[in-house]
């Protein structure tokens, strides 16, 4: 026995030896609560998974030809890193159709993920103490990235006023000091829906022109905009010499978040370092997924438009069961794909959606997870078939109730 309790000393030991030998910014990064409560729920099986912003259908065949096509052609190679030519330019017709812009491939740097945007950005604009703003409640993969190249991160919250989830854009100009290096904005906004009006963005790229003061804007979700065909964003209002680096990603709007693959749209000026940068983390994005990245943009229209009407359903279902429920306050969005419901009386969402998971079989984000102003929600991705989501709520029914 003593044998056996030496042993696991000896083992915590080396693990506190290995951890002072980690760098600082390593040492300080915090696990991501919506993956630790996943990772349980895969452990116990038979959960409904709606923790995760990713939707339950299969990408459309005509991409995958074409990405089987491609690599039947043999395009097995090394790639730009910056991304193809080819796709670079067909990124730059979509984005210019969308948003009225004037974007050329020289400012498109092709990578793998929205994710890897946000961190190519963190690392070509933050050196160590630069002061960062984010928006909170937000994902914490955003904050995170930023942090783990020195930033310090100071945060500007969502609230809800009037029945609508709202920023306090008064506030906002006051946190953008003018000793700010860059602040994030994702537009429509995970968790809550929130999206930035067009009036306002143009309100904060003054304010950060006349600062030198960096916008980072998570695009991702703009297609997925329930007001119309695209959400409003800065590319719109923007000069090609402006401080703004706009990320997105094809995972949502075109079912394809396995396949990692987005672009990021900045200044000129920066292709040589974003593609340095690139080369030093992942060197380039595979081209047999680039290939299937222009199909999806010449083609894949139809299914952009079959995913937003999807969703919209998906929406209409749980808006409508959540309405049911006395206990529930539940904040229309007017973008993205979640419900960020507070249920009365929750203190602990991260015990809370354990409890619902072990007694219901319905896996949900817990609030805590998006920043403290989270806390007391939870987080339901309804990008799900209909028979999947009134499943889910036939089993939440009980513990929403009681």
């Amino acid at each position: 026995m003593a044998n056996s309790n030496d042993q696991v000393i000896q083992i915590n030991m080396e693990d506190v030896v290995m951890f002072n030998h980690i760098s600082d910014r390593a040492r300080t990064l915090e696990a991501s609560q919506i993956r630790e409560i996943a990772e349980h729920g895969m452990k116990l099986g038979g959960v409904l998974p709606l923790w995760f912003g990713e939707g339950s259908w299969p990408t459309n065949p005509l991409i995958v030809e074409a990405a089987v096509k491609s690599l039947r052609a043999g395009n097995h190679m090394y790639q730009p890193n910056n991304g193809a030519l080819n796709f670079r330019q067909e990124i730059c017709a979509y984005s210019n159709d969308l948003y009225g812009s004037d974007l050329t491939p020289e400012r498109i740097t092709v990578k793998p993920s929205d994710m890897q945007g946000l961190m190519l950005a963190a690392q070509s604009l933050v050196s160590p103490g630069d002061r960062v703003v984010t928006l909170v409640p937000g994902w914490p993969n955003i904050a995170a990235a930023f942090a783990a190249v020195g930033g310090n991160m100071v945060s500007q919250t969502i609230v809800v006023k009037d029945g609508k989830w709202v920023l306090d854009v008064d506030a906002l100009l006051d946190a953008l000091t003018p000793d700010t290096k860059a602040v994030v904005i994702n537009s429509p906004n995970n968790p809550t829906g929130w999206t930035m009006r067009a009036e306002d963005q143009k309100t904060v790229l003054a304010h950060c022109r006349k600062h030198g003061i960096w916008i980072v804007a998570d695009d991702v979700y703009s297609r997925l905009y329930r007001h119309g065909r695209i959400a409003p964003s800065f590319l719109s209002i923007a000069d090609k010499d402006d401080l703004l680096i706009s990320v997105n990603s094809f995972s949502k709007s075109w079912s394809m978040t396995g396949w990692r693959l987005g672009w990021l749209v900045a200044p000129a000026q920066l292709e040589a370092k974003l593609g340095q940068l690139t080369e030093f983390n992942t060197s380039c994005t595979s081209g047999f997924v680039q290939d299937a990245g222009i199909v999806a943009l010449r083609e894949g229209e139809p299914e952009v438009k079959e995913m937003a009407a999807k969703i919209n359903t998906g929406y209409e279902i749980a808006a409508e069961q959540l309405a049911a429920f006395e206990r529930v306050e539940f904040i229309k969005p007017d973008g993205a794909f979640y419900c960020f419901f507070r249920i009365d009386g929750v203190k602990d969402s991260s015990a809370v959606t354990r409890k619902i998971m072990e007694e219901t079989k319905v896996g949900l984000a817990p609030g805590i997870a998006f920043g403290a102003p989270g806390e007391g929600h939870l987080r339901l991705c309804y990008a799900r078939p209909r028979e999947e989501l009134e499943e889910a709520f036939s089993r939440l029914a009980p513990f929403l109730k009681t």
